[in-house]
């Protein structure tokens, strides 16, 4: 039997190392220990028990823990959206609903611990599974236990369907960056910048490649007003071109990416690209063209 201490409840895949990989140290103390027998694959499948003396290990006997999720969703593009899967006993396995009570609440719970937000929908497979399966009790779910608490052994049967959801966090964060062309010399930035006044501007807005499709927002905003330009994503993408910049080019820019999947609208929003213009004015024949170039994207 394997005897080990920890202070913290851990949830997930446990692997251990020993000995002079974590050092030869003296461990400190914990509340809590776990009593395994070798065959576990959790470290929550082990028993356990509280202890109020000091618990230590003899040197060369020090065990590090190593942690993986145990949920997830497959078979889309994101990993917001897909088929629930969960690892148990060393398998990962679809999950079905044994109280046939699947529902939006419960999937908001599968989306709060993949902090992929709310749930949008929540529904079962239309074919049965081709992979043994696990249960999960949704009266266990209603009672804010965790999803891992909730698994039991399902015998599968050739009509039952596998539980998918959607969540609400769907998209990747789109990026924004800022080109521009000075004296001849072209430039991509991430963060804005001062520029001179007169200059020609691209504004790109792009995306990871996740669905085909969708459009790009444009919001610039100063401390007076608000002002919107939207384009339709091209490879992931849309270029916003502002020829001779004044002050009045000057505020704060994001992007917002906008899809309809799923028989839902979804967006995603940039993070804050800040533009100040100041300088003189340059002559027409000074003024140079934007170079633009924008690396391939490929989806992964």
């Amino acid at each position: 039997m394997q005897r080990w201490s920890a202070g913290i409840l851990v949830v997930g895949l446990l692997q251990s190392s020993r000995g002079a990989l974590y050092g030869e140290v003296e461990a400190p103390a914990w509340s809590r220990e776990f009593l395994c027998e070798g065959n576990e694959s959790a470290l929550l499948d082990c028993s356990s028990s509280n202890s109020s003396v000091r618990n230590s290990c003899s040197p060369g006997q020090a065990v590090g823990l190593t942690c993986s999720d145990s949920i997830r969703l497959v078979g889309e593009a994101s990993r917001c959206a897909g088929t629930l899967e969960m690892l148990n006993l060393g398998q990962w396995r679809p999950v079905t609903d044994r109280d046939n009570n699947w529902n939006k609440y419960l999937a908001a719970k599968v989306c709060g611990e993949l902090d992929c937000g709310a749930a949008v929908s929540a529904r079962k497979s239309k074919e049965p599974s081709d992979k043994p399966l696990w249960g999960i009790i949704s009266s266990c779910l209603q009672s804010s236990r965790a999803l891992r608490g909730c698994l039991t052994e399902y015998h599968s049967g050739s009509s039952d369907l596998s539980l998918e959801l959607i969540c609400s966090d769907l998209l990747v964060e789109p990026h924004i960056f800022l080109s521009l062309s000075i004296d001849g010399v072209s430039t991509a930035r991430r963060q804005g910048s001062e520029l001179p006044i007169g200059s020609d501007i691209s504004i790109i807005c792009s995306i990871r490649p996740q669905y085909e499709g969708g459009s790009f927002q444009l919001i610039f905003s100063t401390s007076n007003s608000a002002q919107n330009h939207t384009l339709p994503a091209v490879n992931h993408s849309a270029l916003f071109l502002f020829s001779d910049a004044g002050h009045a080019h000057q505020g704060t820019y994001r992007c917002v990416y906008h899809i309809y999947v799923f028989s839902h609208n979804f967006s995603s929003i940039s993070q804050v690209l800040s533009l100040t213009v100041s300088g003189e004015a340059k002559s027409q024949d000074q003024r140079k063209s934007i170079m633009l170039m924008v690396p391939e994207l490929k989806a992964t």
